[in-house]
């Protein structure tokens, strides 16, 4: 299989679809874990260091 036009035509499925916990589009549904916020694999939120420097920023 190579990896250029024809391979872009069997793209149809929807991988990622709405979490119920955080509301994005993360949700993988074939794993059911959110990418997002972890919902599915732990009860906590996933947090990272640098989430919170990119909220003080104001582009």
């Amino acid at each position: 299989m190579t990896k250029g036009t024809p391979s872009q035509g069997k793209r149809q499925k929807r991988v990622h679809v709405v979490c119920r916990r955080c509301g994005k589009v993360s949700f993988n549904y074939a794993k059911k874990v959110c990418a997002s916020c972890g919902f599915g694999r732990s009860s906590k939120m996933n947090k990272w260091s640098w989430h919170s420097h990119m909220a003080r920023h104001t582009w």
